[in-house]
């Protein structure tokens, strides 16, 4: 696999080529494949990459054993970011003051250009997902076209433990995959949902043991890559015009305010203390 190599030089996201399939890999173990601002730029342009590589005709999102992907980095948020990242968020001249939400802000502009750019992708986007998908890296699995989870693999919603509203595209495909009842309940009750549970409720398509996991969605992407790739990208266009996906952008952009918005509060700040505390959260509810 070829490393991206981020700003600092670590390299988090690995790109791979098997004849027309891209493959790409989240990988930061020791953060629990958690995104900071230099993982989410290079997380976007690896899929703009290959999104727009004509010599790829599908493409894999992988994480590790263990995490498929956490979201956001807490302990980046925690720690206010990096005030040099927050220039291209203001006008010239002008100093963003280091806060939750900016840093929110930083890391969610990035993967949110990420999951825009696999829905208007003209090939396939498969999520293969091991271990577990909590809070962004669930959006993240969501906005592909197809989900493959090992047997091991979970899926969290998560927002809740830290007081958070949700964001990452969650918020937008959640009712368009197991409709309004069920996406509630997830919201509100923040089940973890183990590989045959969120199979039953409709978040992936199939389960693979974990042995085999790796090539048996290496021969589903074979297959879309040998298939009809312009009918195919076609009928993903039609697909998503026909689930609303025009209304994509705008919704991201409202989950990013909002999420911006509650993490200056003081719910998301108890939040935070309790998550790094590992102990409960004492939250007030009035996201002051």
């Amino acid at each position: 696999m070829e490393p991206m190599k981020s700003s600092s030089g670590e390299s988090h996201v690995l790109t791979a080529r098997k004849g027309a399939v891209g493959i790409i890999t989240l990988a930061r173990p020791e953060r629990f494949n958690a995104l900071d601002v230099a993982m989410a730029r290079d997380l976007r342009k690896a899929a703009l990459g290959l999104a727009r590589d004509e010599a790829i005709r599908s493409v894999v999102l992988a994480g590790g054993d263990k995490v498929f992907c956490s979201g956001a980095d807490l302990k980046y948020v925690r720690e206010r970011g990096s005030p040099r990242d927050f220039s291209y968020l203001q006008p010239e001249g002008r100093e963003m003051e280091a806060s939750y939400g900016a840093s929110f802000k930083e890391i969610l502009e990035y993967i949110n250009s990420t999951i825009s750019e696999i829905r208007r992708a003209p090939k396939p986007f498969i999520a293969a997902v091991k271990g577990v998908a909590a809070a962004g890296g669930f959006g993240l699995a969501m906005s592909c076209d197809l989900v493959f989870a090992a047997e091991e693999a979970s899926f969290e919603w998560a927002y809740p433990k830290t007081g958070l509203t949700g964001a990452e595209s969650s918020t937008f495909f959640l009712p368009r995959l197991i409709g309004l009842r069920q996406a509630f309940g997830l919201v509100f009750l923040n089940p973890r949902l183990d590989a045959r549970k969120a199979l039953e409720a409709g978040l992936v398509n199939g389960i693979f043991p974990c042995a085999t996991f790796d090539g048996e969605v290496q021969a589903v992407a074979e297959r879309l890559a040998a298939g009809p790739t312009r009918a195919l990208g076609i009928a993903k266009r039609l697909i998503n015009d026909a689930a609303g996906f025009e209304r994509l952008d705008t919704h991201l952009d409202k989950e990013l305010r909002n999420l911006v918005e509650i993490a200056q509060g003081t719910d998301f700040g108890e939040g935070l203390d309790a998550f790094f505390g590992k102990r409960a959260a004492q939250f007030k509810g009035d996201g002051k």
